[in-house]
């Protein structure tokens, strides 16, 4: 599937979108200029990793907790993790591994290829079968040796390398198509993959759309290359990829320097009628006001945050130099809520010594349990 040039390079209709285009472009500006100065832009990144992952699964109609998703981020599930529990930890993985690297990394070729992660983005294999995905240096050197008989022993300790290996690919966060596999891996079940569903051209497409709109201004190429992922979908598994993308450009172009715009959170807020609607306009104004509405929640949650801050640290005076509660502070303005296991594991404190730190800061217990219980800024 190809979009015509038309469809993209067509007359903007400035007399609808000029009003609300402004208006986005000063919220998202505004939002990252408050973020640049700010003592809690760090918990503040962290936290709407949490929340947009959280509502990605949202426009898809599945709900997903926040407070599920951050005990499953580290690894204190209470309960066996659902498929979308699964989906919404891959897209907040993605969105902190788009964040860790360069501003253009994401829409780079290397990328691409990593968050893709599938053929659509990977070159054809060359010469022999073993091309694609090849094995790191270190499998290589764990392949057992050639004998006369099969050593059933050897294969047992092989299988046990495979699974390590890719236990180790998934704590560090590398894609599932970058490690060690067979090349049948390429050959896609019919029941799952669409054979017609050209992924690599639908991908070029789109990326053709970026290049065309290099020259607008930053939130309208936002605008027009999310209305197009949502037109063309280039990928069937990976439909939230393309609101995370979006941003990754606005970081690109230095709209969003110091954080990645929380798209899926503004996109929430839109009714679907609007985000759906058959005219293209009516879908830019959407995302446009999309746009706004994720950059007010920041500020409103950036002035929380700050406020909570400072009456938090206020309970520090007069502690010892070796205190662990600002360190405790600073956790728990990361997340949206901590546990007392993740307070014993992050500072390495024991489980009455997380309590009683909670306890001085006067942390609102969010569970009404008398066990596992969780706690939040008021």
């Amino acid at each position: 599937m190809s979009i015509r040039d038309s469809e993209i390079t067509r007359a903007i209709p400035w007399a609808e979108i000029a009003g609300p285009l402004v208006k986005a472009e000063d919220a998202v500006a505004r939002l990252d200029e408050r973020l640049a100065r700010s003592p809690v832009r760090d918990g503040f990144v962290e936290r709407f990793h949490f929340h947009d992952a959280a509502a990605v699964l949202w426009l898809e109609g599945e709900l997903v907790h926040v407070e599920d998703l951050v005990l499953h981020d580290a690894h204190m599930d209470i309960r066996t993790p659902t498929h979308e529990l699964t989906r919404a930890h891959a897209a907040l993985r993605a969105r902190r591994q788009v964040f860790g690297n360069a501003p253009d990394w994401a829409l780079g070729g290397d990328g691409m290829r990593q968050l893709a992660g599938r053929s659509a983005v990977q070159e054809p294999a060359k010469g022999s079968g073993e091309g694609e995905g090849a094995s790191p240096p270190e499998a290589e050197a764990d392949e057992p040796i050639e004998i006369d008989e099969p050593d059933p022993l050897t294969e047992e300790f092989a299988a046990i390398d495979a699974v390590l290996a890719r236990s180790s690919a998934v704590i560090e966060g590398v894609p599932v198509e970058r490690r060690p596999r067979s090349a049948a891996i390429s050959e896609r079940d019919p029941l799952v993959y669409d054979p017609d569903w050209d992924e690599r051209a639908r991908l070029d497409d789109w990326r053709a759309t970026v290049d065309r709109t290099v020259d607008l201004p930053p939130v309208l190429a936002a605008a027009l290359l999310w209305d197009a992922w949502e037109d063309i979908s280039p990928l069937q598994h990976e439909p939230w990829l393309g609101p995370l993308l979006v941003a990754a450009m606005l970081r690109q172009r230095r709209k969003t320097a110091v954080h990645l715009l929380a798209l899926n959170m503004g996109l929430r807020v839109i009714a679907r009628e609007r985000r759906r609607h058959r005219d293209r306009t009516s879908r830019l104004l959407a995302f446009l006001d999309a746009a706004s509405e994720a950059a007010a929640l920041g500020l409103k949650e950036h002035d929380r945050l700050a406020l909570a801050r400072e009456q938090m640290f206020r309970r520090t005076r007069n502690r010892r130099g070796n205190s662990k509660l600002p360190l405790l502070i600073d956790y728990v303005l990361s997340r949206p809520l901590v546990s007392s296991a993740m307070i014993e594991k992050e500072l390495k404190v024991t489980t009455r010594g997380a309590l009683n730190l909670l306890a001085e800061l006067n942390l609102r217990e969010v569970t009404g349990r008398g066990r596992y219980r969780a706690w939040g800024i008021v």
